[in-house]
């Protein structure tokens, strides 16, 4: 018991230092892509802070197995290098021995993994995609720049000649009102203010000294136009204030379903699909040895017979429609299909991607052995290299299984079936080396406790 402790104690450190790292690296690469839909719209600080935590539930799922990847080589690695390993061997624990705490921590972390996969990470998505688009839809601030047509207001087209910093007046305004298909207005003023009603729905023009020009569209003749002294234009400004959407206004997309919702949509496409067959078969008349007639081709005394002609027009209708049914219902039947794969693939996913918790404690194991360094930077190296080609393989087998070269099965599991073939063959080489003893110096490494009393140790000579 007090090995197994000893080797999770070795584990738990470089776990949470490697998870936190990553999570980081990933929160700050969010950020880098981020940057410029949430800058300049007037967001508070609570919908930025909203906006990281959801984005973090994407980021648990790839650095966990990362993070395994890492702390597994690195506890390994510095059990080799203080030559641990080889104490423990001497004292009659193999490899394996060594490796089970470790294979039965990962397979907790892989279940629970697995839920958060299933239950919190498509609430999450579909959240951070509905916070998405309502923040897409949000518009930055008023800008009105002197000399250049600011369209930011729906239906107008604003233009003044000068600005004032400190103040919101203005100077030569020119407004282009297009709100009236029916009449196009162009609105001038010596000099005007902007302000906002206080639930910022609204922009009011206050303007001065100024004239209205009216034209008709419909004939462009009736033409009006008016002075005033002091005139207020009152412009709907929706979309500058940030506005939340329910969560059941979007649909949500496969990587916001649990696998048992997907499932049930697998299973409804499905049946779909096989209503559709069988109206494609009830439409396809059975096959029997003829000649399709033309018109074109018949004789001109075919054509004195009204009622035979008839007869032929209309059985070229009804295969014309037949024709158009059945290729209705193969788009509609390929449509579905498609729809399955993108299913089949996120369900597969949901299992795969935990899975590799447990397929690289079997990469990290021996590899961290091997290596004979417990540095953050050899395990960091390793880890990157062996996740950039296990993720490369999901995504390559996810774009396949999509077009569907190979099944959704194969492109998900792939990665972790090679992956899984390769840490065994590896665990079960350094699990069978046996290294060079050298008793005086185990007496000193191997602790009383880890001894077993059916192996003796000679005193040093």
């Amino acid at each position: 018991m007090k090995l197994t402790w000893h080797i999770l104690r070795t584990h738990i450190g470089p776990f949470f230092f490697a998870f936190i790292t990553l999570m980081f690296i990933f929160l700050l690469q969010f950020l880098m892509r981020a940057v410029d839909q949430l800058v300049g719209k007037g967001l508070s600080a609570w919908i930025i802070v909203e906006l990281l935590a959801l984005s973090l539930s994407w980021m648990v799922v790839l650095a966990v197995p990362m993070a395994v990847l890492v702390a597994t080589l690195m506890a390994f690695g510095k059990l080799s290098s203080q030559h641990e390993i080889t104490a423990m061997k001497a004292s009659g624990v193999s490899l394996y021995r060594m490796m089970l705490p470790v294979v039965i921590a990962s397979l907790a972390v892989t279940y629970l993994v697995l839920l958060f996969n299933n239950d919190v990470l498509p609430e999450a998505n579909h959240r951070f995609k509905v916070l998405m688009i309502d923040i897409r839809r949000t518009k930055p601030t008023l800008t009105i720049m002197p000399g250049l047509f600011s369209q930011d207001i729906q239906g107008y087209s604003i233009i003044t000649r000068k600005t004032f910093e400190n103040s919101n007046d203005l100077e030569g305004v020119t407004i282009y009102d297009y709100t009236d298909p029916t009449t196009n207005v162009v609105v001038t003023a010596q000099r005007g203010k902007v302000s906002f009603t206080p639930d910022y729905r609204k922009l009011i023009m206050d303007l001065y000294d100024g004239e209205i020009h009216q034209v008709a569209v419909h004939d462009m003749q009736t033409y009006r136009r008016m002075k005033y002294t002091r005139h207020r234009i009152i412009m709907n400004t929706e979309g500058f204030d940030f506005e939340r959407s329910g969560d059941n206004e979007i649909d949500r997309g496969s990587r916001e379903l649990s696998a048992q919702a997907m499932e049930d949509s697998v299973n409804l496409l499905t049946s779909l699909n096989n209503q559709a067959l069988k109206t494609i078969f009830r439409q396809t008349p059975p096959s029997q040895p003829g000649i399709l007639l033309d018109p074109r081709t018949l004789g001109a005394r075919t054509f004195q017979s009204g009622t035979r002609l008839r007869a032929i027009m209309m059985a070229l209708n009804s295969v014309r429609s037949m024709e158009t049914t059945i290729n209705n219902q193969l788009s509609f039947i390929d449509y579905n299909q498609h729809r399955i794969n993108e299913y089949l693939v996120e369900i597969n996913k949901k299992y795969s991607i935990p899975a590799a918790c447990l397929v690289f404690v079997f990469i990290g194991a021996p590899l961290g052995i091997v290596a004979r360094r417990g540095t953050f930077g050899v395990a960091a190296s390793f880890s990157l290299g062996f996740f950039v080609l296990y993720w490369a393989a999901l995504i390559g087998g996810e774009k396949l299984a999509l077009r569907e070269y190979i099944s959704p099965w194969v492109g998900m599991w792939m990665a972790n079936i090679v992956l899984s073939i390769l840490g065994v063959y590896l665990t079960l080489r350094m699990g069978r080396e046996t290294p060079s003893i050298n008793w005086a110096l185990l007496r000193r490494l191997v602790p009383k406790a880890w001894r077993s009393p059916d192996h003796y140790l000679p005193d040093a000579e």
